[in-house]
């Protein structure tokens, strides 16, 4: 198996399509047609972490966090990233980075989160927009039926909770091929005109370049006639953050021993306590003072984070405790995530978890 079969995988799983723009997601160090030995699965990837790459004849590092953020100018060895990328080339090693792609993905690091915690009745707390697209094209009518469900299979029409999503309307439409077409339909030179069906689909922007494969495999005309636009709806099953309940309302200091537990975190940073029961929580795996408006707005009891500040704490207003895990703390489970998928994907070399906890702050 070759890296880009490994990247397929993970691809499906969490479309680096949906990362943040600020992000710096995918294969950043190696070739993708090397033939794998071995993964490596981290939250961050030190040098440290190539050592443990190395000793376990592991060829691919799959890091939560990107080691190249920003732009690499010289390669001196004088940072820590240099010398990670450096150490990686000179050892074969190749490094990919999923990180906010697998932030907006359903099953991913703020589903592990509520998991952890027992939430039920999850949803998105911010939903991504621009996520979902329309394709409008026209087809021979006698066609249309095949062409509708070719696109169902290559993962067009699903909204939500709901699959083979579309509308048809009947129509005619007239053509008339050049001295240079060869068309399938009608003769050269002559106008033409044709029953044909309007087709309206929708689909996630990740499947595009399949979804227009298909259409264009399927389809019998030798120029297809097609539009796409980008809808403003919002995709519930792709986004920052997530919601949730407890099966059973908590007293405030009670909930707060149990996400010390749960997280494993050496002190919880808090606002003021409310002296009321919790039992809407909301989450945000790493930096998420972002979200504390949307997390106020959809009237979560309690919103667990990392990476606040100070003035930040001012922003709960006496309407949500806002609770600052730490960022490792709050990610941390997202490593056993990755390696439980794979292993469930791929069975014909080692997917290894690293036993290296990388997380750079300590507490006394």
């Amino acid at each position: 198996m070759q890296i880009k079969e490994v990247i397929q995988h993970l691809e499906a799983f969490a479309p680096t399509t949906y990362a943040e723009d600020f992000d710096n997601v995918g294969l950043l160090v190696g070739n993708q047609n090397t033939t794998v030995t071995g993964v490596l699965v981290t939250l961050d990837t030190l040098e440290s972490i190539v050592d443990e790459a190395i000793k376990n004849n592991c060829n691919l590092i799959i890091s939560f966090h990107p080691i190249v953020f920003k732009g690499i100018k010289k390669f001196n060895g004088n940072t820590y990233v240099e010398r990670v990328v450096m150490k990686a080339i000179k050892n074969d090693i190749a490094i990919f980075a999923i990180h906010t792609a697998l932030d907006n993905a359903y099953n991913g690091v703020n589903d592990m989160m509520s998991e952890q915690l027992g939430l039920i009745n999850r949803k998105i707390l911010i939903p991504q927009s621009g996520t979902i697209k329309k394709l409008v094209t026209y087809v021979p009518t006698t066609e249309a039926e095949n062409i509708r469900t070719k696109l169902f299979e290559a993962g067009a029409g699903s909204i939500g909770n709901y699959d083979n999503c579309s509308f048809s309307s009947e129509g005619t439409g007239t053509f008339r091929a050049t001295e240079h077409a060869n068309p399938s339909i009608g003769t050269v030179g002559r106008m033409h005109q044709e029953k044909e069906t309007q087709i309206q689909i929708t689909y996630p922007k990740h499947n595009e370049d399949k979804i227009l494969k298909t259409l264009f495999d399927t389809h019998s005309y030798e120029e297809v006639a097609y539009e796409i636009t980008t809808l403003e709806n919002k995709n519930q099953h792709i986004g920052m953050g997530m919601i949730g309940e407890l099966p059973k309302a908590m007293e405030e200091t009670e909930f707060l021993n149990h996400i010390k537990k749960v997280f494993k975190t050496g002190c919880i940073r808090h606002s003021n306590l409310l002296r009321k029961p919790i039992k809407k929580v909301a989450v945000l795996g790493g930096s998420g003072s972002f979200a504390i408006k949307n997390a106020k707005q959809a009237g979560a009891d309690i919103f667990i984070t990392a990476d606040l500040k100070y003035h930040q704490f001012y922003e709960a207003e006496e309407k949500i405790i806002l609770a600052d895990i730490g960022h490792y703390e709050s990610e941390q489970f997202t490593k056993n995530l990755i390696v439980s998928y794979l292993r469930k994907k791929i069975s014909n070399f080692a997917i290894i978890l690293s036993d290296k906890n990388t997380n750079p702050i300590q507490y006394i």
